[in-house]
């Protein structure tokens, strides 16, 4: 069967034995160490889909099934744990609801080791918490590759607004299925199950059965259980805002150094490398990785040591006036921190054209995915660009559409680009590189049909029918939220400096006010790679360490 999840090639429960694995006596003993042994009668529900903070159980004697509803509304039997198995994937190590129902079959003994002793549990028992961990993912991946578990978005591929749904539901990692109305000959079936009208699309189904029309990504967050909701009162050692490479790496590194951590997201985890298809120059990957790949296995390692993330969420205000500091989010709840690191980064800037707000989301795309890929299979794309997204871009996507035309204002990509995607993209057949070119104009009507530019020095227009342009030029950081608090240079990045040594918490990513950061593609000067922005968000956590001694936290 082909996946619901394009970027998992193979399927997961292949490996059941790592999926599913038993666990010895002696593991069972030391698992024992950390919670209690009870009785678990037939029928008895362990916990069920949408609770958060769900126990971990370890089947002893007896079966224990899990369970998802199918389309009808009635239980479906995913696996039954046999003794020495567990229960529990991803959302066990957040506090995000779950997409499961565990159920006893019959008459048994079952090991609980309550939530906030499972973390206590993988970190003491090493051994213990490799099996546990790579079995949450594996389970994770196999309920993205099948789409079990999750939502259902039912519209027409191309409408900008299903791909706003799908983008998000895919880059947080939440299974989905697809259903186009037109070409599903089962949609008709379940639009009439779940009373949705062809004036409602796209629509959603959500976990519950309710039927949600074009949701905001707030409200769609909320109703799956995305956000882990915050105590008003709380006031975290760390606020990250924006959970790109940079944040996720100060947020993985504080957490795990004992400070209590949050992160702030307005859309998904990765930030603007979370759209990547494939990073190949980051060390430690030698066949490459995808941005959303690497995003994800950040995010885990971020909240098995404790992190607390806050998805669709976005920072509208730093009060920096009195201590601690409050990042105000758009829905109006306030996050009060003793620390914060800006890593919003940047977005991509737009072409200006005409009709280029007009076929947003109907043919101009900003990521390079899987998803975009099989929206353009077998046509004729444009790529905007010269930097290692466009790159990368280009040589994912001649992979599976007819041609692409990769225009750059420039002589060429040697001075921009990484030499070996340059390399590559000169000896492509399905790249043709146009210099000093840019778009002067598109065409279509509800969706792109063809994109026409000029080559700057000799005036020269060439028009082809390409149903998707790919954009991917400049910078614009994302500071807007920041600059009443601290100063930004004539690009509206942070700005940063080294102060005294002698300074509590000195780094040469501290802003203006001590006890604020900036790290990533959001701070001026940065070099704008993953692997940098990586690096700055595991350094900066010593300066923190240091600015809270000086608060008497440390």
């Amino acid at each position: 069967m082909s996946s619901a999840d394009p970027m998992i090639t193979d399927d997961p429960y292949a490996r059941s034995a790592q999926v599913y694995p038993r666990l010895g006596d002696e593991m069972l003993g030391r698992i024992r160490n950390y919670g209690e042994e009870e009785a678990a009668a037939a029928g008895q529900i362990l916990f069920r889909r949408g609770d958060r903070r769900a126990d971990f159980f370890v089947v002893v004697e007896g079966e224990v099934a899990i369970l998802r509803q199918d389309d009808a509304g009635a239980d479906e039997t995913l696996v039954v744990h046999q003794a020495g198995q567990f229960t529990g994937e991803l959302d066990q190590v957040s506090e995000r609801a779950l997409l499961v129902e565990a159920r006893a079959v019959r008459d048994g003994r079952v090991i609980r080791v309550h939530h906030n002793d499972l973390s206590r549990l993988m970190s003491s028992e090493p051994d213990i918490g490799e099996l546990i961990m790579r079995a949450f993912i594996l389970r994770r991946m196999g309920f993205l590759y099948h789409g079990q578990a999750g939502v259902v978005l039912i519209g027409d591929p191309n409408d900008g607004d299903v791909q706003r749904l799908q983008r998000f539901i895919v880059r947080n990692s939440y299974p989905l299925r697809t259903v186009d109305p037109a070409a599903d000959p089962a949609a008709a079936d379940l639009m009439r199950v779940f009373g949705v009208t062809a004036e409602a699309l796209p629509a959603v189904i959500a976990p519950d059965r309710t039927v949600l029309s074009n949701p905001p990504l707030p409200l769609l967050a909320d109703r799956l259980g995305l956000t882990e909701p915050f105590d008003p009162d709380q006031v975290w050692d760390l606020v990250v805002v924006g959970a790109g490479p940079a944040g996720l790496a100060a947020a993985t590194y504080g957490a795990s150094e004992g400070l209590s951590t949050a992160v702030i997201e307005v859309l998904a985890p990765g930030g603007q490398a979370g759209t990547s298809s494939k990073i190949e120059n980051y060390l430690g990957f030698p066949t490459g990785i995808s941005g959303q790949a690497l995003a994800g296995r950040a995010l885990v390692q971020a909240q098995k040591f404790g992190t607390r993330m806050a998805v669709s969420r976005a920072a509208v205000a730093l009060d920096c006036a009195a201590h601690p500091f409050a990042v105000r989010l758009e829905d109006d709840q306030v996050v009060r921190a003793r620390a914060v690191v800006v890593a919003t980064g940047a977005r991509y800037r737009k072409l200006d054209v005409p009709d280029y707000d007009r076929f947003e989301g109907h043919g101009i795309h900003y990521a390079a995915t899987a998803m975009e890929a099989k929206l353009c299979s077998g046509l004729d794309v444009v790529v905007v660009g010269g930097g290692n997204s466009a790159g990368q871009a280009a040589m994912y996507l001649s992979r599976h559409v007819g041609h692409v035309h990769m225009l750059v204002r420039g002589e060429g990509l040697a001075a921009t680009m990484s030499d070996y995607l340059v390399q590559r993209i000169h000896r492509s057949p399905r790249i043709t590189l146009y210099p000093h070119s840019e778009v002067t104009g598109l065409e279509g009507e509800r969706l792109l049909s063809g994109v026409t530019w000029t080559e700057r020095r000799t005036g020269k227009t060439t028009h082809v029918p390409a149903h998707a342009l790919f954009v991917m030029i400049g910078a614009r950081p994302n500071t807007d939220w920041v600059e009443d608090c601290l100063p930004l240079d004539e690009a509206g990045f942070v700005l940063t400096a080294m102060p005294a040594e002698d300074t509590p918490g000195a780094s040469p990513y501290q802003t203006k006010r001590p006890g604020i950061y900036a790290v990533g593609d959001v701070r001026a000067g940065s070099v704008k790679r993953v692997a940098a922005g990586v690096g700055e968000g595991s350094v900066v956590v010593q300066a923190i360490h240091a600015w809270l001694a000086t608060l008497g936290r440390d």
